[in-house]
């Protein structure tokens, strides 16, 4: 699949860092010109309940790692909780490269916290990050890949928008994920939805999340201590498939980054192209709500 998106522009929301740097690689990697976009384009803070933490990385660091690879970066920073800058970031996009072939909705937040608990704010947030930026993004693309005949529009998806595994884990008792869970299950239903509104007009619209998690900046304090994580190549690699076949072929799935790659036999790449890795199987104890082909 070697330069797969040639010509092709991609904005990754989120990508400063973990997962949404390690889809822009991937993507740049293939040949496409990567918008990156987030809060800043310096290290920035994180405030969950009224708490702010400096979290490294930074759009800077994401557009000189895929440079250094050989790859095209713009960074467009913007903050998605600001209306103005949600609003027009698209058009900005296009009018920087002159078009859009491919949007991931990556950009989150997550604040942990078992509903008797969670604040108002904490469950508007969380919201407006996993429905409201994705409507907005998508709606405001749409009419540019219809313009250009087609395109692909990828949402980041979650094994916590799945059905609990019963009997319920301790897990699920006290991890406070419900609220984040219930955004991905309606991101999940968005993706499938909005991919039968586009199918004709050749724009393929497909979920990916972790098969199990990836420890990232932001969600190592989220992620329990032992638990097992997988790395963040496979689920580049499953974002990079749904971004190369026309929709008629490859859309409305809900895949998972282990899962997708072994049901398919598919290759996984490093970030930068150049090395295969190791088939990776989804461990037993992964959600059995998973579909491996994502369907």
């Amino acid at each position: 699949m070697a330069q797969a998106l040639t010509g092709r522009t991609a904005l990754v929301t989120g990508s400063s860092r973990g997962i949404g740097r390690g889809i822009a690689q991937r993507l740049a990697a293939e040949g496409a010109t990567v918008v990156v976009t987030a809060r800043a384009a310096h290290a920035s803070e994180s405030v969950r309940a009224g708490r702010s933490t400096t979290i490294a990385g930074s759009l800077d660091e994401t557009v000189a790692l895929i440079e250094a690879a050989g790859g095209r970066a713009l960074a467009i920073p913007a903050d998605l909780e600001d209306a103005e800058a949600r609003d027009g970031l698209v058009d900005r996009v296009v009018e920087e490269l002159g078009g859009i072939d491919i949007l991931v909705n990556n950009a989150g937040f997550a604040d942990y916290s078992v509903v008797e608990d969670m604040e108002l704010a904490t469950f508007d947030r969380t919201v407006d990050h996993y429905l409201r930026v994705p409507f907005v993004l998508s709606r405001a693309a749409i009419p540019h890949m219809r313009k250009q005949g087609g395109g692909w529009i990828v949402n980041i998806g979650s094994s916590t928008g799945l059905d609990p595994i019963r009997p319920f884990r301790d897990y699920n008792k006290t991890s406070g994920d419900v609220v984040y869970g219930s955004m991905k299950a309606a991101l999940h239903r968005f993706t499938q939805g909005l991919a039968a509104e586009l199918l004709d007009a050749d724009i393929a619209v497909n979920s990916v999340g972790p098969s199990t998690a990836i420890m990232t900046p932001g969600a190592a304090s989220l992620i329990p201590e032992g638990y097992e994580t997988e790395p963040v190549e496979y689920l580049a690699e499953t974002v990079l498939a749904m971004c190369v076949l026309p929709a008629a072929e490859r859309t409305g799935h809900v895949a998972f980054s282990l899962h997708f790659p072994w049901s398919q036999r598919l290759p996984v790449m490093t970030l930068d192209g150049q090395t295969e890795l190791p088939r990776r199987e989804p461990p037993a104890w992964s959600n059995p709500n998973i579909r491996p082909a994502g369907l």
